[in-house]
């Protein structure tokens, strides 16, 4: 069964919302590629686990969306409107990163601990904390292009409304993945300070 990751409107702005996240956790792999194609296969083996291959056989509720978080070098490449802010405080063109954390929300729990083992090595499981994100949701086929855009966007309208970012832009597919790529729905998101 996949049901919605729940989260709560803290403030809308006219082009996005920052909303509160609970505690969850994520069934986590690094894909050595940041194509989408690379982060959907990704969620294949993600699925796997979720679906019954893991230590104890269980098959796992999982929320939608599929998160993809653009990873690679930490070296400063531009000015924020042209990058990814990283933790480190250093920027990451998109179009640079050198791969992506692909991640699905188990629907219950929040201590990975709880939840059996991965067989797989690339499968992490890890806490996510409650958090406040801004999220913008644009419409269409996912592609790095698209992708890119819809968060140059995102973080210039949360700059524009005097919130600061925390971190790297991630993203996220709403749609299932049988429900073709124009009809899709997909959210560009970064943590900010509270609103």
């Amino acid at each position: 069964m996949t049901e919605q990751l729940p989260y709560t409107v803290v403030r809308a702005f006219p082009r996005f919302d920052v909303r509160h996240y609970p505690a969850r956790v994520l069934v986590q792999m690094r894909a050595d590629s940041a194509s989408v194609r690379a982060g959907l296969a990704g969620a294949r083996v993600l699925r796997r686990y979720l679906g019954g291959e893991n230590a104890a056989g269980a098959v796992l509720d999982v929320t939608a969306p599929l998160l993809l978080e653009p990873v690679g070098p930490v070296e400063p490449v531009g000015p924020v409107e042209s990058g990814v802010l990283l933790e480190s405080g250093g920027l990451l063109d998109p179009m640079a990163a050198t791969g992506q954390l692909v991640s699905i929300v188990v629907a219950t729990g929040t201590d990975p601990a709880d939840l059996p083992a991965p067989l797989e090595e690339s499968v992490q499981l890890r806490s996510m904390p409650a958090h406040e994100a801004a999220a913008l949701r644009f419409a269409g086929r996912l592609s790095t292009a698209r992708l890119r855009a819809g968060g140059r966007d995102l973080l210039t309208e949360v700059r524009s409304c005097r919130l600061e970012p925390l971190g790297g832009l991630y993203y996220a597919r709403v749609d299932p993945w049988w429900k073709p790529g124009p009809l899709g729905h997909t959210e560009a998101l970064v943590r900010v300070t509270s609103a």
